[in-house]
This record gives C-alpha cells, sequence and structure tokens, in this order.
C-alpha cells in the first residue's frame, strides 16, 4: 500500500527519510545487535544518542548557552502544572487566552496561585491573536504565559506580546522548529513534539537557567522539578529513549535540508498554495483572521455540517487522511508540518477545486 497524504494535527507526518533510517536501525542499531528501544538508558550507546540531539537541536535553534535543554514524558500538558509549581514565586501569573490549550493552561495555574487573564480572544472563536502590544502587566506577575500557535483554530503569534519586562513562557508544540526563534526572548519554551518533530510521549523543554532552583511551590513532586532533571540531564528515571532517538534523526534531517530558515521558507510556500485557493474560492472558507494565520494548521469550512462531512469522507477515500475539524470549530483541518511535502498540499487543493466544482 502507498502513504497516504496524512494531515493529523498530532501525532502527525514524520519525514519519510526518518522514518526509513529507523526502520534500517530497528533490529540492530550501529551494530550493536539491538534496538534502541532494548537498550539501557545508561549505556554508552544512549548517552551519545541524547548528546547529539541536544547538540544538534541547540545548534538549529542557536540556543544560548545559559538555557538547559531538557527531554521530558508526560508531554505538553504536564508543563501546564511544572510551569506553575517552578515559577509561581508570588503566587500571580499572567495567561493570554488564544485558544484551548492556553485556556486548560492557565485553569491548571489556578491550583497553585491568581491567575491574570491579561487578552483573550474567546469572543470571536479564537480566531485571531489579540493585540498585546499594551498589557496591563503589572511588576508582581511571575511570568507571562501564552500558547503560540493554537493547533485547533488555527492561529500564531507573528508578534510575541509585550511583557515589560516579565518572563514569557511559550507551549510552542505546534510550530516547534517550523521557523527560527530568538530564544533569549523568552525564560521557558516548550513543545510536545507530537506534531512537528517526533513521535508522541515526549515534551522537550529549553529553560534559562536561573530558573531552574529548588525554590518551588511546596508540594512539587520530585519528577516535576525541572532541578532535578536538570541536574540528572534528563535521566533522572527512564526517559522516552525511542522518542529521544526519532528526534534527534529529525533534528539531522532539519539541519541537512537547510535549517528553520530553509523550513521557514518552504512552510510559507505550502501555506500559500492552500490559502490563496481559500481566499478565492466559493465554497471553502478560511475560519482565521488573516492576519493570525499559522503557517501550520489551516482550519476551513463550507458552511455546510453535511457537505463538510461528505467532503471528509470523499477526500478520505482519495488518500487525505485526518481533515476532520475539532469539534469546537468544526468542518476541516489542514495541518502541514514540516514533513508535509509542497506537492501533497498541491494535490488536496487540486481535489478541493474538484470537489468545489462538483457541489456548487
Amino acid at each position: 500500500m502507498s502513504r497516504v497524504y496524512n494531515f493529523s494535527a498530532g501525532p502527525a507526518v514524520l519525514p519519510e527519510e526518518v522514518l526509513k533510517e529507523a526502520a534500517a536501525d530497528m533490529m540492530d542499531y550501529k551494530g550493536c545487535g539491538m534496538s534502541v528501544m532494548e537498550m539501557s538508558h545508561r549505556s554508552k550507546m544512549f548517552d551519545d544518542i541524547i548528546k547529539e540531539a541536544e547538540a544538534d537541536i541547540r545548534s538549529l535553534m542557536n540556543i544560548p548557552d545559559n538555557y538547559k535543554v531538557l527531554f521530558l514524558q508526560g508531554g505538553a500538558s504536564q508543563q501546564f502544572s511544572a510551569v506553575p509549581m517552578n515559577l509561581m514565586k508570588n503566587k500571580k501569573a499572567g495567561y493570554i487566552v488564544t485558544g484551548q490549550w492556553a485556556k486548560k493552561a492557565a485553569q491548571e495555574a489556578k491550583r497553585y496561585g491568581e491567575v491574570v487573564e491579561l487578552a483573550s480572544s474567546a469572543d470571536k472563536t479564537f480566531s485571531y491573536i489579540p493585540d498585546c502590544s499594551d498589557l496591563a502587566i503589572t511588576d508582581d506577575l511571575d511570568y507571562v504565559y501564552i500558547c503560540e500557535n493554537n493547533t485547533i483554530y488555527g492561529t500564531h503569534y507573528h508578534e510575541l506580546p509585550n511583557t515589560k519586562g516579565v518572563d514569557l513562557v511559550s507551549d510552542v508544540s505546534s510550530c516547534f522548529l517550523s521557523e527560527p526563534i530568538d530564544v533569549s526572548k523568552y525564560a521557558v519554551v516548550y513543545g510536545g513534539v507530537q506534531k512537528n518533530v517526533g513521535p508522541a510521549g515526549l515534551v522537550i523543554a529549553i529553560i534559562r537557567e536561573d530558573l531552574i532552583t529548588d525554590d518551588v511551590l511546596e508540594g512539587t513532586p520530585t519528577m516535576l522539578k525541572w532541578k532535578t532533571q536538570a541536574d540528572n540531564d534528563s535521566l533522572y528515571n527512564t526517559p522516552n529513549c525511542w522518542a529521544i532517538y526519532i528526534c534527534g534523526l529529525v533534528f539531522k534531517w532539519l539541519l541537512k535540508n537547510g535549517g528553520l530558515e530553509a523550513m521557514k521558507k518552504r512552510n510559507e510556500e505550502k501555506a500559500a498554495v492552500l490559502y490563496d485557493f481559500l481566499d478565492q474560492s466559493k465554497l471553502f472558507k478560511g475560519t482565521v483572521e488573516p492576519a493570525s494565520r499559522s503557517l501550520m494548521n489551516v482550519p476551513f469550512v463550507t458552511g455546510d455540517a453535511d457537505l463538510d462531512a461528505k467532503f471528509v469522507a470523499e477526500a478520505k477515500a482519495a488518500g487525505f487522511e485526518n481533515l476532520k475539524g475539532h469539534r469546537t470549530v468544526g468542518g476541516m483541518r489542514a495541518s502541514i508540518y514540516n514533513a508535509m511535502p509542497k506537492e501533497g498540499v498541491e494535490k488536496l487543493v487540486a481535489f478541493m477545486a474538484e470537489f468545489e466544482k462538483k457541489n456548487s
């Protein structure tokens, strides 16, 4: 069977080159006679894998020396608790709510202190990023929190909020490694890797070193203290060895393909194919305000739930998988992460044009 075009929001498409390399290594990694899934996380072989992965992501993102890179478990959702537990010294933080995940993170933070909602786009079903140039930020906020790319709603911050000197924490799960970012502008950047970087079960957190201390909220579990993880180089307990290995292969694939500048250009070209079609279509409509559009996740609708369902079913039969939109938006959503080839987007648009002709 040939591979489908997988537009899933996550777990999502991985580069074919990476999958082939992992398949070749599956039974015998580099002549050691076993798979990465079978080796000890304390072995020299795995030590090389994790160190190389860290060196490569540091190179890709130009991560400054005063930031730690941690490979953690529990997904991005576990960091919804870890962030306030490690950072809420004044028991007060600002959250900008631009979708489901920022909303969930804010709700979780309320268990540990006061949450100030600095801005929100809930009034228009999270279809835009609010103006964050002059937020009501006070000195007693421990941090300001954002979800930088909203997988469900297809919005993206094209400019970071003006936090007026307060530390910025960002969940970058669905735009991770899709374009260059200036890590020094953040206190913490973290992302679940299953959308754009690797298989599910791993979250990578990049944390400024001065924030990694024993001064955490009382009752913080040992596993959720960033210091526990940093002091043990992400090996306090058995990590997700397989996911770290696959991410390492993806980092090498990115480096080989020109790094994040090249990836951004490629992603812009890909997204333009789909957005340009949506902007002229009489049947399909994008749901996001143009100034807030994501390069990674593109939600769209016909305005008729039955027609949406018909489109999803026919698209699936034609080899376009996972196009059904999230239940809170309805319609369709195409996630076009790094590993989705431009050809996949072009073929989807050709299929949409054909569908429009038949159903107008």
